[in-house]
């Protein structure tokens, strides 16, 4: 691994658009960015893609790298961890806009829901206002976290607890009485 002074000076040269500058950082650098990227997509493919991603923001931001601001690894990593959760967060939305509501019923039914499970849950989904239905769906269908929610659906995070809470209540009691 190349030292702190190396990278700054590799990043110098890429923000004046020095190509063999750029081969260098990533040569000296993409092994530990890979590690970083493959750890939160899960995914060997998706980890290429991203960090493909990430070394194009490098390329186009390397300019706004600043050595008093921190170390040049922990500057690339971020933005290595940011291309990796912005390709989580772009998939997640993706799933969220191509589900069905079948598919959605069967995920949030039992393992095996029976045809009258599915429906009266089916209805009891319908009950619920759109926003809160949305909200569910994503929290427990998409994996949303409650901080995601909030930015989403433009509501404190605590709201959207209280909402989650609520909605899951008012679902278990409608399935109750189904």
């Amino acid at each position: 691994m190349k030292s702190s002074a190396d990278l700054q000076g590799m990043l110098r040269g890429v923000a004046d658009g020095d190509r063999p500058a750029f081969r260098a950082l990533y040569d000296a650098t993409s092994s530990k960015l890979f590690g970083v990227v493959l750890r939160i997509t899960g995914n060997r493919a998706e980890a290429e893609d991203v960090l493909q991603e990430a070394f194009e923001r490098v390329w186009r931001k390397a300019s706004l790298y600043r050595p008093e601001a921190g170390q040049p690894m922990a500057w690339l990593a971020a933005i290595a961890r940011n291309s990796a959760l912005d390709r989580i967060r772009a998939n997640r939305i993706e799933r969220a806009r191509s589900d069905d509501d079948e598919s959605i019923l069967e995920r949030l039914a039992a393992p095996e829901p029976s045809p009258v499970a599915r429906e009266s849950l089916r209805q009891c989904l319908g009950g619920l206002d759109e926003e809160a239905r949305r909200c569910v769906i994503l929290a427990y269908c998409s994996g949303y976290s409650r901080e995601e929610l909030a930015e989403r659906f433009g509501r404190p995070v605590g709201t959207i607890k209280t909402l989650l809470h609520r909605t899951i209540k008012a679902l278990k009691a409608c399935l109750e009485r189904e």
